[in-house]
């Protein structure tokens, strides 16, 4: 039995203004003989013609590409729980929280479209800016394309409609409290994920390796960590 730690890593906000990003990104991951990852894109971008060769060539590579929200932002905050989660953690990107259930399953639907619109693989997975998925019920996800979609507490398997929880770091620390919160949080989620040997999601965001934690991003992802696909880890 291998007992290498398990870990997914995905790329979030895949978009046109990002790609140097992301480019950056994947050649440090490929310095460190990291596999291939998942790539969070966000269809309703303005995506030139050679990006999106660009997709369809990662895709080739071995990329895993998951549907991403629309936009990737929002308006004005509907409700007071928008607003706090704008204000704590989101900021302008979780979109599903704008929307009713109806309106968040048609979103749902316009994404996964896109990629067979634009001649790249259909999604499998699906995850909401920000990891929220809004008010919708869990049932009615299953009229949908995917196969799972990832929420902040795990992955959820719209086969069978089970919560898979698994632990999450992330790096996205653009503020000392940010850093703080993330320093605090990410060791937790890793004594979690080694104490329990359950596979840890890592959550890039492409400006991630500029920022307060970039140093520490750079050590997890040096470290003996088997990656394997969300499909594999469910």
């Amino acid at each position: 039995m291998n007992s290498q730690p398990r870990a997914v890593l995905s790329m979030h906000d895949v978009m046109p203004a990002t790609l140097s990003q992301v480019e950056d990104f994947l050649a440090l991951c490929s310095s460190y003989a990291i596999p291939p990852m998942t790539l969070l894109v966000v269809p309703g971008c303005d995506w030139r013609h050679e990006q999106l060769d660009r997709l369809r060539e990662l895709a080739g590579l071995g990329h895993e590409l998951a549907a991403h929200g629309w936009l990737h932002r929002v308006g004005t905050p509907r409700g007071l729980y928008h607003r706090l989660h704008s204000t704590l953690l989101s900021r302008n990107v979780a979109e599903h929280l704008a929307l009713d259930g109806e309106g968040i399953l048609a979103l749902m639907r316009r994404s996964h479209d896109w990629f067979a619109e634009h001649n790249l693989p259909a999604p499998s997975l699906y995850v909401p800016p920000a990891w929220a998925l809004g008010d919708v019920a869990r049932q009615s996800l299953t009229s949908l394309n995917f196969e799972r979609v990832e929420v902040l507490r795990g992955v959820l398997d719209l086969r069978t409609a089970h919560l898979h929880p698994l632990p999450l770091v992330g790096f996205e620390a653009d503020s000392g409290f940010r850093a703080a919160s993330l320093r605090l949080w990410n060791s937790s989620q890793i004594g979690m994920a080694r104490i329990f040997r359950q596979t840890l999601r890592i959550g890039i965001h492409p400006q991630d390796l500029n920022l307060r934690l970039g140093n520490s991003l750079r050590e997890l992802l040096q470290e003996r960590w088997r990656f394997i696909s969300y499909g594999d880890a469910l």
